[in-house]
Formats: C-alpha cells, sequence, structure tokens
C-alpha cells in the first residue's frame, strides 16, 4: 500500500498519497454532499491510482471544512469549486507533470462544472456516480454544462443508482465534445459499494483515456 499522510495548504485540506514508483502525474479526489475526503470510495481510489503511479490528492470541499456534517447549499457551490481549483494548484506544486481532477457525486459534478469554466486547469474527468438528476426527476437533468467540457472524462456509474440509470447517462455523455468511456459497476447503487469493487479497471481506463488528452 502507498503511503500517505496529511495534507494542508492555504484552502486545501486532505491527504495527499505518493506514488508507489517515481511519477509525475497528479489526481485530485473530493468526496460527495453527504461525506468527506475520508469516504472509502476515495481512500481506495487513492490506493488504487497511487499504486499506478500517481500522486493522489484526496480533499475535503470548503463546505465540509466549514463543518463536519450536513449538505452543501447551493449558495456555497461556486466556493466549493474554487477550493478544488486551490487544490489543482497545490497538486501542480506536487507533481511535475499532467494534473487529473474527480470525484464522487456532488464532488464529480462540481469538478466536470469546474473544467467546462476553465477548459485548460486539467487534462481529464474521473466521474464516480455522477449526479445526471436528483432521484426521481429523470426531467431535471445536470447537463447543461457537458457541451463546454473539452477533456476526456470516465463515467463510473452502479446500475442501480437512483441519480442517474445507464441508459440515461448513455444518452446524455453524447453532449460531450470529448473522447468519454462509461463504466458501469453492476448491482452497486450510488454509493459504489464503497469502493469495494475492481478498481483496477478503473485504472487502466481512465489511464486509457487519459492519454487522449
Amino acid at each position: 500500500m502507498a503511503a500517505f499522510l496529511p495534507f494542508q495548504r492555504a484552502g486545501v485540506s486532505g491527504f495527499l498519497h505518493s506514488p508507489s514508483g517515481a511519477g509525475d502525474r497528479g489526481l485530485v479526489l473530493t468526496h460527495g454532499a453527504g461525506g468527506n475526503c475520508r469516504a472509502p470510495l476515495l481512500v481506495a481510489a487513492a490506493e488504487a491510482f497511487s499504486a499506478a503511479g500517481l500522486a493522489v490528492l484526496r480533499c475535503d470541499l470548503p463546505f465540509r471544512q466549514r463543518r463536519p456534517s450536513g449538505p452543501p447549499s447551493p449558495a456555497g457551490a461556486a466556493a466549493d469549486r474554487a477550493g478544488l481549483q486551490e487544490a489543482v494548484a497545490a497538486l501542480r506544486s506536487v507533481v511535475p507533470g499532467k494534473v487529473y481532477l474527480g470525484g464522487q457525486s456532488y464532488g464529480g459534478r462540481q469538478a466536470s462544472l469546474l473544467a467546462a469554466d476553465e477548459p485548460d486547469l486539467v487534462s481529464a474527468l474521473l466521474l464516480f456516480s455522477y449526479p445526471l438528476h436528483p432521484p426521481g426527476k429523470p426531467d431535471r437533468l445536470r447537463t447543461e454544462h457537458f457541451p463546454r467540457l473539452r477533456v476526456p472524462a470516465l463515467f463510473v456509474q452502479g446500475t442501480a443508482d437512483p441519480f442517474g440509470s445507464i441508459a440515461e447517462l448513455r444518452a446524455a455523455i453524447p453532449l460531450i465534445p470529448a473522447t468519454t468511456c462509461l463504466l458501469p459497476i453492476e448491482g452497486a447503487g450510488h454509493d459504489l459499494r464503497r469502493g469495494r469493487f475492481d478498481l483496477a479497471a478503473v485504472v487502466a481506463a481512465f489511464l486509457e483515456i487519459a492519454t487522449r488528452s
């Protein structure tokens, strides 16, 4: 298992996983609305990617830094995106190569919104359990920014996720004018089994599309 240590910079709080070997690329990962950077899925993903040679910074979004529990406020979404931008900048001070960005659910959505607004910020996106719509409200799609995304994106989605079915994601992803890949996790819900599935397949799929950036 690769080593990780607490990571604190101005506006950035989390844990940095050092790669197993010499690596020059990095990945920022963040959490969903109800969690934090200690979420089992993020820990497992950080370990898998660091074992593959990436430095991984799993970080708390600003709303979670302000309070230990409770959901984010829509009014604070811009601040959460600014926090992700700071995390990317912090990781760039650690690795000399490409930096990628991803997250689970709310964190992944904010990562994708940030990448749409700042197309040169990162080289690829890793989106776990993208919240395509609120549960039971398939008409309220969260895809308005998809046509502005210019970086490769990997979507990792459970087949039993109430925030977006595989069929719904397959219909929405073509809105993105960049390389995309959808990796279904059979039988998993929104928590993606808390990371208890084949993350090696996620690493392989992500690194494959990231080479196209």
